[in-house]
């Protein structure tokens, strides 16, 4: 285990590691808790990874199917029904074998069934090794909007496998890349400069640490939904056909439109979030043309981190923190100056 690289998330009595590296899934068994009997593995048809996964004890395979409409309160229901099928017990564990998709909705499992058994996740697309499958926030959607049922879980340990990226669908590798944009952003580090593990390995310590002060999202911990705010409502809005990564790199050059319209940046910031998300990680910075703003607002006035009015996660001069009390205006105006995937001109600040 020498070559994998370790982060610790710590957290006082339910500290725990993420390990990234080539071959790193060998170490499953290693990292089930003291006691476990049997295993559940989450994970979806097709995924590399979900052969190699041997807990080392009994376990049984429950694959769910792709899309975010798996992401539900009836897709959560069916795998606690399937638990209790195979005899599962407090001292049990649940293995989430995927991406961002199936870490939520296995860890949103887990922390319901019994009222919470262990999880471990293997986490096999960019996205969950840099963000998704680390820090403990688990959740489904509703119709109305994203994430907006879930627990804090914590798992007992997260792998990181860089083989399972050598199949990722370009797409996927764009997700991933969207949140790596939001943790140059939260840093300034220059993380495209880096070796792979290396990479993923500095974005999992910037989330630990933000996690190990702030568990349950109650101050700082929020920064790490920057960008989420439209993102979310993006997702809702298009019926998922934006995925969340790409999504967030949207949500990223918005919410520099509107710290600009409170004066919190100038443009030469909102130009640089522009660079980097374009230029530097290859994303989209352009909303979906035909999105209707009023719906924006509203979905957006539903996120689950408001606290008094329209809330947002912006830049400025302390760097990125949370903002309350939003006006409305301000929130449109800045929707109106972002640039529109069917060509119309970018309106720069």
């Amino acid at each position: 285990m020498s070559s994998h690289l370790r982060v610790t998330v710590p957290l006082a009595g339910r500290s725990y590691d993420v390990l990234v590296g080539n071959g790193v899934v060998r170490e499953l068994a290693g990292v089930l808790p003291a006691g476990v009997r049997r295993v559940v593995i989450v994970t979806q048809a097709g995924n590399p990874m979900t052969p190699l996964a041997d807990p080392g004890v009994p376990f049984e395979v429950l694959e769910i199917p792709d899309g975010e409409q798996t992401k539900s309160l009836s897709t959560v229901e069916d795998l606690c029904r399937s638990f209790v099928r195979f005899g599962m017990t407090r001292s049990d564990c649940v293995i989430g074998v995927g991406g961002g998709l199936v870490t939520d909705v296995a860890g949103f499992a887990a922390s319901v069934f019994h009222r919470g058994i262990a999880v471990v996740h293997v986490a096999t697309s960019l996205l969950a090794m840099v963000d998704a499958a680390i820090g403990g926030k688990t959740g489904v959607n509703l119709p109305e909007g994203k994430n907006l049922v879930g627990a804090f879980w914590q798992p007992s340990a997260v792998l990181c496998d860089l083989d399972a990226l050598t199949t990722l669908p370009p797409r996927e590798t764009r997700c991933g890349m969207g949140e790596m944009a939001k943790y140059h952003f939260l840093t300034g580090d220059d993380l495209l400069g880096l070796p792979l593990a290396e990479r993923i390995a500095r974005c999992a310590a910037i989330k630990a640490e933000v996690v190990g002060a702030d568990e349950r999202e109650s101050g700082r911990r929020a920064i790490l939904n920057y960008g989420h705010t439209l993102a979310h409502a993006l997702e809702t809005a298009t019926a998922h056909q934006l995925a969340h990564g790409e999504a967030v790199a949207i949500g990223l050059a918005y919410a520099a439109r509107v710290a600009h319209e409170l004066g919190r940046i100038d443009s030469d910031r909102v130009r640089e979030h522009d660079r980097v998300i374009v230029d530097a990680y290859g994303l989209d910075n352009a909303l979906p043309a035909g999105l209707d703003h009023d719906e924006l607002v509203d979905l957006m006035g539903r996120d689950k981190k408001v606290v008094n009015g329209l809330t947002f996660v912006l830049d400025g001069a302390n760097g990125v923190e949370t903002v309350a009390e939003v006006p409305a205006d301000a929130v449109r105006r800045a929707l109106t100056r972002m640039p529109v995937a069917d060509g119309r001109a970018r309106i720069s600040p």
